[in-house]
């Protein structure tokens, strides 16, 4: 088979959205943010919604969304995308409005405006990225790191006698009347890349039809620079680990009907 059969559109098994620039991606090798960026604008690009799609970003790592993502952007301060993101969906109601937070942003700083947009039922959808640390300011404990992880500010392990415990800030949104979807997924695998994707369209889906409600998905990944392990190591870690205290699945699903809205399956 000669390159000219290769690159026909029949023969093509995957292609990079258009909605995700040329710009190299200045996140760490082996973080799972550039996955989500990914998952997240194809599910943009595959519903046609590109024009009307409106991304906001905080500050940390999740910042730089607006550097790759090829949709109208805004960055709001540390903590307070979700009070933009309100704003914005009620001045436009039939824009498809996103926050794209970590947990530091989301869980630590920014948890009065999390609670209470969640709890007016804001029609979005809050893409939460969990890995259990401040990726980009040194690697500091965050709410969500576990019991004996050892970051820059807990250098001997996590003590939930006197640091408390890893918050579940999803199951606590998840018990709020105004939040109608709420999911835990990751994107350490293929498999899991693909049920992630799937919750991330069905969200928007659900703002499509005029859903009333927030949507919520927490998407564990590593950050294998804070931990200090290569990503394979990163990976495998999380999932022995990670996963025992943030279990992956569905914790909340008001729309059953939309369970796999993934493109031509």
């Amino acid at each position: 088979m000669n390159l000219e059969d290769i690159i026909k559109p029949e023969n093509c098994v995957f292609k990079k959205t258009e909605l995700l620039n040329d710009k190299p991606l200045s996140f760490c090798p082996g973080c799972g943010h550039g996955v989500v960026h990914r998952i997240t604008m194809e599910c943009v690009e595959e519903l046609g919604i590109m024009e009307d799609t409106i991304g906001i970003a905080p500050v940390g790592c999740a910042v730089l969304a607006y550097e790759f993502m090829e949709i109208d952007m805004q960055e709001a301060a540390h903590g307070r995308a979700p009070a933009v993101a309100t704003g914005i969906k009620r001045v436009w109601p039939k824009k498809y409005v996103f926050t794209y937070q970590g947990d530091g942003d989301l869980a630590a700083i920014g948890t009065a405006e999390t609670m209470h947009c969640c709890n007016r039922g804001e029609n979005i959808l809050i893409i939460f990225i969990n890995n259990g640390i401040y990726g980009m300011t040194g690697g500091q404990m965050a709410p969500t790191t576990l019991e004996g992880s050892k970051t820059a500010t807990c250098p001997y392990g996590r003590d939930t006698s006197t640091m408390g415990y890893p918050l579940k800030i999803t199951e606590l949104v998840a018990q709020l009347p105004g939040v109608r979807y709420v999911t835990r997924q990751s994107v350490h695998t293929p498999a899991a890349v693909r049920k992630a994707k799937a919750a991330i369209k069905k969200a928007l889906m659900l703002q499509a039809e005029g859903k009333q409600g927030t949507c919520f998905i927490e998407i564990c990944t590593n950050c294998n620079s804070g931990w200090k392990m290569s990503p394979v190591q990163a990976n495998k870690w999380m999932e022995e680990n990670t996963f025992k205290y943030y279990v992956p699945g569905d914790i909340k699903d008001e729309f059953k009907l939309l369970k796999n809205p993934i493109a031509n399956d």
